[in-house]
């Protein structure tokens, strides 16, 4: 572990000391790197991983071994941010014993360093009991996508004075059950800022405004890769789709045409090293044999 590894005791510290946490989802190794370089605090393996990984119109689908999988795939490359894996529909709803063996599978076989899971007062005894065995729990309330049917769809959260209450409460119950951080999604601006500043745990908002302690996105959206609408808090930092479809379409260009692959792609098929005057850019002296695809 670095020394700069971030910790479950770092993420409470930020509330009070700032910066505000910039966490992302990850879903394999490859990403994961390339997030852990680039800084983000907080690498998400979703339950999300259904809908965006998979195609799959919810995410109700996703399964203990699945998130695990992934979990172990984010973990092998990752070496400075927090790694936290979401707890699947069912996992955690039906008891709180469920619940406890659920997060410890999580932690023992995808290596995750806490746990994520949606609701507020329902599931307060689920995380009281999960963190009482030592298993750290980030909660969710608001907009909670595994309750998609019930509520109608993906709709804003907390926008009567009655959801607004059941909202506070939730996130209250969610702190006062032993959480160290609350994920705040698809709640109004000013009921995101009435949380952040009335509970002690750094709330991480998505589709809550800017007044939360931090913020979180999907890996796919925030680099511009995601087609088709797209929710009004999704914010494009690159714009990676649309470099890959002309990466793609260049691709098959030289493949048809021929101008790729050339000669200086390919191995001879007896190797010898030039002497240092015959030494080009086509000599393969240096160069590794390749990687199996």
């Amino acid at each position: 572990m670095t020394s700069d590894k971030i910790t479950v005791p770092a993420v409470r510290a930020r509330k009070k000391t700032g910066p505000k946490l910039a966490v992302l989802t990850a879903y394999d190794a490859t990403m994961a790197a390339l997030l852990d370089e680039g800084g983000a605090d907080v690498l998400l393996v979703g339950d999300s991983l259904g809908t965006v990984v998979a195609g799959q119109p919810n995410t109700l689908c996703v399964t203990l071994e699945q998130i695990c999988y992934h979990g172990r795939a984010v973990l092998r490359a990752t070496r400075r941010a927090h790694v936290v894996g979401d707890m699947p529909f069912m996992s955690y709803q039906v008891s709180a014993d469920k619940a406890v063996e659920a997060a410890g599978a999580m932690l023992r076989e995808g290596g995750f360093e806490a746990v994520k899971l949606e609701g507020g007062e329902v599931v307060a005894e689920q995380i009281r009991r999960i963190t009482s065995v030592g298993i750290p729990v980030m909660g969710h309330v608001g907009l909670t996508p595994q309750s998609v049917h019930a509520m109608g769809g993906y709709r804003v959260q907390g926008r009567t004075p009655e959801a607004r209450a059941r909202v506070l409460n939730d996130a209250r119950a969610v702190e006062q059950a032993g959480a160290y951080s609350v994920v705040l999604e698809g709640i109004p601006t000013d009921l995101a800022r009435e949380i952040t500043e009335g509970i002690g745990i750094p709330t991480i908002g998505i589709g809550a405004g800017p007044h939360c302690d931090g913020q979180v996105l999907v890996c796919y959206d925030f680099l511009g890769m995601t087609r088709g609408s797209e929710p009004r808090f999704v914010k494009h930092f690159a714009e990676l789709g649309e470099a890959a479809i002309a990466a793609t379409r260049k691709y098959v260009s030289e493949v048809r045409d021929g101008s790729f692959p050339t000669l200086r792609h390919g191995y001879s098929s007896a190797r010898t090293v030039p002497a240092p005057a015959e030494t080009s850019d086509e000599t393969e002296a240096d160069e590794p044999e390749g990687v199996p695809s």
